[in-house]
C-alpha cells in the first residue's frame, strides 16, 4: 500500500473520506478552484509520480461532477502516476445505452470515451444502468454489485411472507439474485414509458396478496415510476412495502412523493448525497465495499469475490 494514493472529486468527497477511513489513511492533498465564469482548475498538491491513483467521483449531475473527474484523470496522468484508476460509485449519463430512437446520443458510450481519453487506466463502479455498458471500455471495469450493501441487512431483518419484485423487466436478474438468496417469491412490474420520467404500470406479473413486499432497483431518479408500483402492490394485497436502491438520485420532489406513499421503508446505498433527510429512508454505506476493492487492485489481486456471482 505504500504506493497507493486516493483523491476525492467534491461530489463526494463524503465518500472518498469514509473509504479512506477504512483503509487507515487520509485523501490526499488536492485544490479544485473555479475561475469566476465557472471553469474548474484542478491542481494536486503533492507528488504523484509513479504512484497508485484512485479518484473517487461520481458522475451525477451537474455536469460539473464528470468535468472534475476528467480534469482530475488528466492531470494524473500528466503528473506521471504509474496507474490512474476512476472510482465511480454512480455512473451518470448510463441510461442512454443505445439508440432506441432516430437522432439521439448514446451518452453512455460518450461518457466511456471521454474517461478513457482522460487518462483512466482502470475503473471500478457498481450498479451501472445497463451492465454491457462495461463493454463500452476498452480498458478494465470492475462492476460491483449493490447487493453486498444490502444483503446481510435484509437477511437479518428476516421479513416474513417475503416476495421480491422487480420494477421493470430489465431488473429481472437483480431481483432474482436477491430472492435467491432471501428465500423468496419473484415479481415483476410490467410497466410503459409514454416518455422520459413518466412510467405507467400496466401488470402484475406474480403472486402479491398476503405478501410484503422488497422493490429492488438501481436508481430512483424522480420517484413516480416507484410510488406507482407501491400503489400498484398495496392494490393487488400487499401487506408492507419495502425499497432498496442503489443510487438515491432522488430529483425534484421525489422524496416527498415517497413519504406520502405507503412505503414501508426504503434503503439506499451513499454512492450520491441525499438532497435531504427521512424517516422514510435509510442510508447504508458503500465505503467498505469500495475499500475492499480498491487495496486489492493495488496489490493486483483478484476482487472477484467481491461480485455476486448468482446474477
Amino acid at each position: 500500500m505504500s504506493n497507493l494514493k486516493i483523491f476525492t472529486g467534491t461530489g463526494s468527497e463524503y465518500l472518498g473520506k469514509s473509504i479512506s477511513k477504512v483503509l487507515g489513511m487520509e485523501p490526499g492533498c488536492r485544490e479544485i478552484k473555479k475561475f469566476s465564469d465557472g471553469e474548474i482548475w484542478v491542481k494536486y498538491n503533492e507528488n504523484i509520480r509513479g504512484r497508485d491513483v484512485f479518484i473517487i467521483q461520481s458522475t451525477n449531475p451537474p455536469a460539473d461532477n464528470l468535468m472534475e473527474l476528467l480534469i482530475m484523470l488528466d492531470a494524473a496522468k500528466r503528473s506521471s502516476a504509474s496507474r490512474v484508476n476512476a472510482v465511480i460509485p454512480y455512473f451518470g449519463y448510463a441510461r442512454q445505452d443505445r439508440k432506441d430512437q432516430p437522432r439521439v446520443s448514446i451518452t453512455a458510450r460518450l461518457i466511456a470515451n471521454l474517461i478513457e481519453r482522460a487518462g483512466a487506466d482502470r475503473v471500478i463502479t457498481m450498479d451501472l444502468h445497463a451492465s454491457q455498458i462495461q463493454g463500452f471500455f476498452d480498458i478494465p471495469v470492475d462492476h460491483l454489485y449493490g447487493s453486498a450493501v444490502f444483503m446481510k441487512h435484509f437477511v437479518d431483518m428476516n421479513i416474513p411472507n417475503l416476495a421480491v419484485a422487480s420494477p421493470d423487466v430489465g431488473g429481472i436478474k437483480m431481483a432474482r439474485a436477491y430472492a435467491k438468496r432471501l428465500n423468496a417469491d419473484l415479481i415483476v412490474i410490467d410497466k410503459r414509458r409514454p416518455k422520459q420520467n413518466v412510467a405507467v404500470v400496466m401488470n402484475i406479473i406474480g403472486n402479491v396478496e398476503g405478501k410484503n413486499v422488497l422493490i429492488i432497483d438501481d436508481l430512483i431518479d424522480t420517484g413516480g415510476t416507484f410510488a406507482s408500483a407501491i400503489a400498484a402492490l398495496k392494490e393487488k394485497g400487499a401487506l408492507e412495502v419495502y425499497g432498496a436502491c442503489t443510487h438515491p438520485i432522488l430529483s425534484g420532489e421525489s422524496i416527498d412523493k415517497l413519504e406520502a406513499s405507503p412505503l414501508k421503508k426504503l434503503f439506499v446505498s451513499d454512492t450520491v448525497p441525499l438532497k435531504r433527510t427521512s424517516e422514510k429512508i435509510e442510508v447504508m454505506s458503500s465505503s467498505l465495499l469500495f475499500a475492499e476493492a480498491i487495496i486489492r487492485t493495488n496489490l493486483n489481486e483478484s476482487i472477484s469475490s467481491l461480485f455476486d456471482l448468482d446474477r
